[in-house]
């Protein structure tokens, strides 16, 4: 992890263009988007994981068709479904505060697929809740937090930028099942660093790149994971790449802190653990002497 953020800075810092304004975005707005096909017991429970009551955000509604206007071609109808039931609740936050995800019933996508494919869409500094009634995999969900993220704003946000985000999620997921999520996360973000070589490179050459990342994670990609992978450079390459700079900076700089924290904890959990078997040793050998 500490290698892997001090990589993505040493490459955003490297960028010295100058960086576009970021949208203006008033922290503590709320939305809620609930699934269409959702019945009134699951949309109760939904509720109960959001922390919110019914009726206390404004809800948008998310359909299946939605769902597959970004997902269809992208993943196994399995997946997608016929029915929309993943939620998203999103509240903004101050700017610098980074995106925050908690998950209720999602098995298939991570917080970090999350983080990243809402950060390649344009949405920063907020707190997401994605719940379902039941265990899905919430690849639905980002269609739910576009919708909200734009009625907040009362802007589109790139058409481009929520179909890269979309595939983002979907190829990140796919080699999540190979490697783990946090190194297919990392992987993917390495890629993103180096879009300003492979905007003059050829398919063949950015294949060779993608193969030697894929080296480094000890994994042997297949022609089709191959073809996924690049064709999702190639739409991220259409994208802000001085934005993407700035995403990955602000990804590296959550998980940096993320780690400092966890470093402390453990610090702190060390300390305590201690302290108690010092007291343990104190009464041990208090009533052992009794004994």
């Amino acid at each position: 992890m500490k290698r892997y953020i001090a990589a993505v800075l040493a490459i955003a810092v490297s960028f010295t263009l100058f960086l576009p304004a970021a949208l203006a975005v008033d922290a503590g707005e709320e939305r809620v988007t609930m699934g269409a096909d959702l019945t009134d017991r699951q949309r109760e429970a939904v509720y109960q994981d959001f922390g919110i009551e019914e009726g206390a955000v404004k809800e948008l509604t998310v359909t299946n068709a939605e769902e597959r206007s970004y997902l269809e071609g992208l993943v196994p109808d399995g997946k997608i479904g016929s029915v929309a039931l993943s939620c998203i609740y999103i509240k903004t936050l101050e700017e610098g505060s980074g995106l925050s995800i908690e998950l209720h019933n999602i098995n298939y996508c991570t917080e970090d697929m999350y983080i990243n494919a809402l950060t390649t869409a344009g949405i920063s500094d907020a707190a997401v809740i994605v719940s379902a009634p039941f265990p899905v995999s919430g690849t639905g969900a980002l269609t739910g937090a576009y919708k909200a993220y734009e009625d907040i704003t009362g802007i589109s946000l790139s058409d481009l930028a929520k179909s890269a985000g979309a595939e983002e999620l979907v190829v990140t997921g796919e080699l999540a099942e190979y490697i783990g999520s946090e190194d297919a996360t990392q992987m993917i973000n390495e890629l993103k660093g180096m879009l300003d070589k492979t905007q003059g490179m050829s398919d063949d050459e950015v294949r060779t790149e993608i193969k030697k990342l894929a080296e480094m994670y000890n994994i042997s990609l297949t022609s089709a994971q191959l073809e996924q992978v690049l064709s999702l450079v190639r739409k991220l390459e259409g994208l802000d790449a001085d934005q993407l700079q700035k995403q990955l900076v602000s990804i590296a700089k959550a998980a940096q802190t993320a780690n400092k924290a966890g470093e402390v904890a453990s610090v702190v959990y060390e300390d305590v653990k201690g302290f108690f078997a010092s007291v343990g040793n104190f009464f041990s050998g208090v009533f052992g002497s009794k004994n």
